[in-house]
């Protein structure tokens, strides 16, 4: 079993929900990704806000709303730094977004995307082997 750790991504941007929801996009915008963790000052998840639940700005201009809690999603999909890449293969696969936060002990430490995993294909074949075995009917 290869576990999450040893492929996430870590150094992840991430931001609280009072950050100013236009200082999250800039972030977004500055870091090239499409996505951000929303978490507390002692780096808990509580959320993800995404490119997609900023786009209602664009009917909605005129009112400044505030924060990222008025955006972000509360209900994250997250898994543990011990879990099975297989797994998270699967669920990603199997949803619409495209990373899932990794947390150890209740606390982002990394984030897997679905690149992260199309990386981790192309390593040489001994090293993924029991990667490969794991997803192959």
């Amino acid at each position: 079993m290869v576990k999450a750790k040893a492929i996430m991504t870590t150094g992840v941007v991430a931001v609280t929900k009072d950050t100013d929801i236009y200082q999250a996009i800039r972030t977004m915008v500055a870091n090239d990704v499409n996505g951000l963790p929303v978490v507390t000052d002692d780096g808990t998840l509580v959320g993800v806000v995404t490119e997609k639940d900023v786009l209602s700005l664009l009917y909605n201009i005129e009112n400044h709303p505030g924060t990222v809690e008025d955006f972000m999603t509360p209900e994250v999909v997250a898994f543990d730094q011990d879990d099975d890449v297989v797994d998270i293969a699967e669920r990603l696969g199997a949803n619409d977004f495209r990373r899932v936060p990794i947390l150890a002990d209740g606390k982002l430490v990394g984030i897997i995307s679905r690149r992260d995993l199309i990386k981790y294909i192309l390593e040489p074949i001994g090293q993924r082997r029991q990667f490969v075995r794991a997803i192959t009917p």
